[in-house]
């Protein structure tokens, strides 16, 4: 197990512009990722039969914010609970006893080990109803949408991202985390050191981020981020952890498979990152991003020609879908 040591945070409200850090650059968010479709694909397929330790520690200190936050959903998505946090949607079930949660998995594998983990017995579920069900709800139908560690492994964010929008009720809000650029910024330079492709993909900044929510339609977002260093005692320990949290998605990978002669070359390498004030141990910083943001009132372009959904229209008017006025 690696040693974790944390380094102070830094906020944004990308609504309101200001940060203590730097300043939001719009242009960057068109930039497009050096993820590799496919290998993401495979990757949200890959069935995992617990969730990453580290994964689970991001879901809790992100679990910890809802307390700020006056909102009590009665109906809310868990996205990716399996690769996101078990234990995290459990904690999310005791803050929300009452509410009506939506679990929604990215493969039939990843779904049959959410319900094995989370599903109540069918004699319980037939005794009384149960909370959990499995799959979305109805566009507009989630007050809240939880999303741990998902956005940086999708092939298209700023698709799922409108994906979330589109299932979130007016003034619902979406909570998310993901990796940053400064993940694994001594393992890439230790491979550039060797000349050999890239260790991972780029991972996408949080004033980016902010700029990806408004554009998908959500407002007042709020991004912080924070540093979190990782220690190990040797190579094996490392390579044995990080097969567990993820793969190297980035499109100009080594290509193929390599063999034992590779990997005694990577675990000397990896001598490198061993740091003195780690009293010798390899060290690896992450970096965890998390977003908050809302979804308002839909906004109609006045044009020469307009057109708006029966949804939006009924959520302008204040209706509900019988028509009667809530």
């Amino acid at each position: 197990m690696a040693r974790v040591w944390v380094e102070a945070p830094r906020t944004v409200c990308a609504g309101c512009g200001v940060d203590n850090g730097a300043m939001s650059d719009p242009a960057r968010a068109e930039r497009p990722p050096t993820l590799d479709p496919v290998a993401c694909a495979r990757w949200a397929l890959w069935p995992h039969a617990t969730s990453p330790w580290l994964n689970e520690e991001i879901g809790r200190r992100m679990e910890d914010r809802l307390q700020w936050i006056r909102l009590q959903p009665k109906s809310w998505v868990d996205w990716a609970p399996v690769s996101g946090g078990l234990q995290t949607h459990a904690k999310l079930r005791a803050r929300y006893p009452q509410a009506q949660c939506h679990v929604m998995e990215t493969s039939s594998a990843r779904e049959n080990v959410a319900r094995q983990t989370l599903q109540a017995p069918w004699w319980r579920r037939w005794l009384s109803s149960d909370a959990l069900t499995f799959g979305a709800p109805e566009p507009g139908g989630a007050e809240m949408l939880w999303a741990n560690m998902a956005l940086h492994t999708h092939e298209d964010p700023q698709a799922l991202l409108q994906k979330w929008h589109q299932l979130l009720a007016v003034d619902g809000f979406l909570m998310f985390s993901c990796l940053g650029p400064d993940t694994l910024r001594e393992l890439a330079d230790v491979y550039q050191s060797k000349n050999w492709p890239p260790a991972c993909h780029a991972f996408t900044d949080m004033h980016d981020w902010g700029d990806m929510l408004v554009q998908a339609g959500f407002a007042e977002p709020v991004m912080d981020m924070e540093r979190i260093t990782l220690t190990y005692a040797n190579a094996d320990s490392l390579l044995d952890e990080f097969r567990t949290l993820g793969r190297n998605l980035h499109r100009d990978r080594f290509a193929g498979l390599r063999g034992k002669q590779w990997l005694a070359q990577l675990k000397n390498a990896l001598l490198l990152l061993a740091k003195p004030q780690q009293d010798g141990r390899l060290t690896l910083t992450v970096e965890v991003i998390y977003g908050h943001a809302l979804k308002p009132l839909p906004r109609l372009k006045v044009q020469q020609h307009s057109s708006v959904s029966l949804q939006d229209m009924r959520t302008l008017l204040g209706q509900s879908p019988s028509g009667r006025s809530v």
